[in-house]
């Protein structure tokens, strides 16, 4: 008997983005694996746009210790789907949450390390090409709450990934070939991800088997 389950994580709406993509993608994935992937039951949770979502929010969601944590967002510059190889242990106070409000320090740990990585990024970015998707690595999550979220989650034990994607915008259409990028909103994406998420699974039950 498996223990645990797959947490899918997008974001709500924040000031500029006033519908979030990481919300839909996030449910979609949710969708796919209604009956489960890897014999791990799926679970979807859209946090607020705010700091205080990831004491109030995010913290309760990994105190039931799923098996892996594949969380999203979006990169309002992004052109392709970025695979976060790391998160830092720092914010910025530039930008105000989907609440008005700031970080309280420009550090997220006062304690943690300078940045948390996560391992499986590189075979989740080939198991994203493999399956149609442009994904790129990427080093930098950001200062904003992809960071922030991410910097936490990465703290647990099992296998975690963030995944950014690009914002859409008007005028998509189609492509020849299997690319998925900026302007190919193909229905490709979350079949993708899903797969993603099972890689993590996997790895997670070959770590922690039952």
């Amino acid at each position: 008997m498996t223990r645990g389950h797959l947490l899918v994580t997008g974001f709500g709406p924040f000031p500029g983005m006033p519908r979030n993509p990481s919300e839909q993608l996030a449910r979609q994935v949710g969708r796919i694996g209604r009956h489960g992937i890897a014999g791990f039951p799926v679970r979807t949770l859209i946090l607020r746009t705010a700091y205080a979502a990831i004491p109030e929010m995010l913290e309760p969601a990994l105190a039931e210790r799923p098996a892996a944590v594949l969380m999203i967002g979006v990169a309002g510059r992004a052109e392709r789907v970025r695979v976060e190889a790391r998160a830092v242990n720092r914010a910025s106070r530039l930008f105000p949450d989907a609440s008005g409000r700031m970080p309280a320090t420009l550090h997220l740990d006062g304690d943690g390390p300078a940045q948390r990585r996560a391992p499986i990024a590189g075979r989740a970015l080939v198991a994203l090409r493999r399956h149609g998707v442009t994904a790129i690595p990427s080093v930098n999550a950001g200062r904003y709450l992809c960071n922030a979220s991410y910097f936490r989650a990465l703290a647990e034990t099992c296998p975690v990934l963030f995944l950014h994607i690009p914002p859409p915008i008007p005028g998509w259409r189609r492509r020849s070939g299997p690319a998925i990028g900026r302007r190919d909103p193909s229905a490709a994406l979350p079949r993708a991800v899903a797969k993603v998420g099972r890689l993590m699974l996997v790895a997670s039950r070959r770590k922690n088997p039952a």
